[in-house]
């Protein structure tokens, strides 16, 4: 059921086996996968997902190359809703472990908000990040080219990049070090630009040019460009640069601050997890990108089939096998 400020109260004492925090394609498919095993889940979406901003979905199995990440959303949403799945447009707030249950505060509507308490034997958690963009005056100049041939993913697009001249927007100096090289499988012709954010060590200088990689650090007035394609980059001091595609590396921003107040075992900002999904508390799974992994929807699609067959078995276990009764001899 579609849940709204209108019909909460339906829910208001119901303890869900799942509650899952995040709708985009990890989300769905684990909610998906815990309706088919005859379970209970809520799924709490911000309206965020990091797949619906992608234009186009290159390399999921069996869907055309240009399907849009919010197609396979909004199929997604559809196929969970026809489960009997509950699904509610809100941002969580906190979670509190009760031992029992775990108690998920929801922030819903960003104007007049009002708050929900829902509770759950298990969370999976499917939150997500958001790229951190080449902060310019005009945002809307980077929403033009972003996510078409502006990349934010080079395992998810670097093919597309193939010997073209390819701008790396950096965010710090380690992003350069971790990036150029394997971005170089795809294509020689590297300009780095730092956009004036941070200094480069004369090591790594060093290294760019002994490759013959270009280093701007003028910052950035505008991308250049039409119809969704960037073309180059303007600089503040008026010179122009020409590029056929690029790639942001400037850091992502991971949506879990809800779980701050729960222990949990991280491996810099991504949580650690066994094969199931399951982080260091025993009822807590994370998918997607917040765990260590491919940033990859389907990836993400996978972990969450694994996640709630993983919290089916622990169920199934923990529960006396149906009878069926009628069958039953009776002792005389």
């Amino acid at each position: 059921m579609k849940l709204s400020k209108k019909n909460l109260q339906e829910r208001s004492n119901q303890i869900y086996d799942v509650v899952i925090v995040g709708g985009g394609a990890g989300g769905l498919s684990a909610g998906i996968y815990l309706q088919r095993y005859r379970l209970s889940s809520l799924i709490v979406d911000k309206g965020k997902a990091r797949s619906f901003w992608m234009q186009e979905l290159h390399n999921y199995l069996g869907l055309p190359p240009d399907t849009p990440g919010k197609v396979l959303l909004q199929q997604g949403q559809k196929h969970y809703l026809s489960l009997d799945g509950d699904f509610l447009n809100g941002y969580v707030e906190t979670v509190e472990d009760f031992g029992e249950a775990f108690a998920v505060k929801v922030k819903i509507g960003r104007q007049n908000s009002i708050y929900q308490v829902f509770r759950s034997k298990y969370l999976i958690v499917a939150s997500g990040i958001i790229d951190n963009l080449p902060p310019l005056e005009d945002m809307e100049n980077v929403f033009e080219y972003a996510g078409y041939n502006l990349h934010v993913c080079m395992v998810c697009d670097g093919y597309e990049m193939v010997d073209k001249q390819c701008g790396l927007f950096a965010g710090s100096e380690t992003s350069i070090t971790e990036m150029i090289f394997n971005l170089s499988w795809f294509t020689p012709y590297i300009t780095v630009f730092t956009h004036g954010l941070f200094e480069v060590s004369q090591e790594t200088k060093n290294q760019l040019r002994e490759h013959g990689y270009r280093l701007v650090e003028t910052p950035i007035k505008s991308f250049s460009g039409q119809n969704h394609q960037m073309t180059g980059v303007e600089l503040i001091d008026g010179s122009t640069i020409q590029l056929e595609t690029g790639l942001i590396s400037m850091g992502s921003k991971y949506h879990n601050a809800y779980l701050q107040g729960i222990n949990l075992d991280y491996q810099g900002n991504n949580l650690i997890t066994d094969k199931m999904g399951r982080t260091s508390h025993p009822k807590i799974f994370a998918i997607g990108d917040l765990k260590v992994g491919l940033n990859q929807v389907v990836v993400a699609a996978g972990d969450g089939a694994l996640a709630a067959t993983q919290i089916w078995r622990d169920i199934r276990r923990a529960t006396e096998p149906r009878r069926w009764t009628e069958n039953l001899t009776v002792a005389v």
